[in-house]
């Protein structure tokens, strides 16, 4: 039993002697850490932390970027994609805008079944033609043979003119008095017209409950071309489109409909100033919507969009303005009127050069920096439009765009 004891106490003895050992060996290590750590900062410069820190942030560094790599090519990815749908989009949206509708354009002519009837028409010493036109505001040419040609640039006023003389060449009673009473009856007549018109017109285009006095606005679209492009059948078609393209991107597809019904409003409106803005203060009377009203203000980008559904309204009017066989305009007219614009701003001085976009209703001019300054520069512009609008027959405003630039190039013998 003793003999056991003895031998326990010598294995606790050599233990406590191998621990101590142990503790002297890792008192030798830490001081070897201490010592090569110190050694290791003495020769990079840097602190433990600070070499933590470096490591940290090479580490983050190239995960910044794997991950700016994979953000890239997942943009890549989804711009591909989306240039895919947004072409079946505005494909699908011209498709819809595909109408059944016919432009009625305004017929001129009155055809004759018996040439002595114009005798009648003219009357005695002329009394009766001068009395029709004084009661119409047309122009009546009676040279060609069966054929009464009525010119004015009122549309409306035409189809009065026509319609009331295809009733006189009727009517054996063709004097001053009854060709005003004849014409009075027309003009109601016509006016019941573009009511219904403009009903259809509403109907057509998926809108009721407009007020009455809107609605006959809207049938004089009926009367009124736009570069040859009949109001009717460029509204019903861009709305069609915009509200496709609005039912696709998830917009607001009533205030698409709205914007695109009433864009152009303002062409069939009298006052002063631009459709646009004819166009926006007639709705600002009804009360319609502000969001519908900057649909109109922002059709042209005369103002910034104020949204998606603004956006829209633009992009459809001008799919179903520049499809081929939309509209048509005299090339030589044309040509000359947008010449004749450059010509003008080009006499300023201070101006380099001028270019007419947008069918002559954009004029870019560049500025000379050296010889006009920024006050300078609005001034001018401002001198162009006012010329250029009051010269030249212009469709709506004309934008003065003033470029001036200031460009400093060193000589090729010092380039490096």
């Amino acid at each position: 039993m003793a003999s056991q004891q003895q031998d326990i106490l010598a294995l606790e003895k050599k233990l406590i002697e191998k621990q101590e050992r142990l503790e002297q060996e890792k008192e030798q290590v830490t001081k070897l850490k201490d010592t090569y750590l110190a050694k290791l900062e003495d020769v990079s410069g840097l602190t433990t932390d600070e070499a933590k820190k470096a490591v940290l942030e090479e580490v983050e560094k190239r995960e910044v970027q794997a991950v700016a790599r994979i953000i890239k090519e997942r943009e890549e990815e989804a711009k591909r994609t989306a240039d895919r749908k947004t072409q079946e989009i505005l494909l699908e949206s011209m498709r819809h805008g595909a109408l059944n509708y016919i432009a009625e354009y305004t017929v001129s002519t009155v055809r004759l079944e018996e040439e002595d009837v114009k005798g009648r028409i003219i009357g005695k010493e002329g009394r009766n033609i001068r009395a029709f036109e004084q009661a119409t505001g047309v122009d009546v040419n009676l040279d060609e043979e069966g054929v009464i040609r009525l010119s004015s640039f009122d549309q409306v006023r035409r189809e009065v003119a026509r319609r009331a003389l295809e009733k006189l060449v009727k009517d054996t009673r063709i004097q001053p008095f009854r060709i005003e009473e004849i014409v009075e009856q027309t003009k109601k007549e016509v006016e019941k017209v573009m009511l219904e018109e403009g009903e259809r017109l509403a109907h057509e285009a998926g809108v009721f409950n407009i007020p009455v006095e809107l609605l006959a606005i809207l049938g004089r679209f009926k009367f009124r071309t736009s570069y040859g492009q009949n109001l009717v059948v460029h509204t019903l078609e861009e709305t069609k489109i915009g509200v496709h393209i609005a039912q696709e991107v998830g917009a607001d597809a009533n205030i698409v409909r709205l914007g695109c019904l009433f864009h152009d409003i303002g062409k069939v409106v009298d006052g002063d100033g631009s459709h646009v803005k004819l166009g926006v203060e007639l709705l600002k009377r009804f009360n319609i919507p502000e969001q519908i009203v900057n649909c109109v203000a922002e059709h042209h980008e005369d103002k910034p969009f104020s949204s998606v559904e603004s956006i829209i309204v633009h992009i459809a009017d001008a799919i179903s303005g520049a499809r081929p066989g939309a509209r048509y305009e005299d090339y030589e007219e044309y040509v000359k009127r947008l010449r004749d614009m450059e010509d003008i701003a080009k006499r300023y001085e201070g101006v380099e050069d001028a270019y007419a976009f947008e069918a002559g209703r954009e004029l870019r001019v560049i500025i000379n920096p050296g010889k006009l300054d920024d006050s300078q520069t609005v001034l001018v512009a401002n001198k162009i439009r006012e010329e250029v609008s009051n010269a030249l027959a212009v469709p709506g405003e004309v934008k003065v765009t003033a470029i001036r630039e200031f460009r400093a190039i060193s000589p090729e013998h010092l380039a490096a």
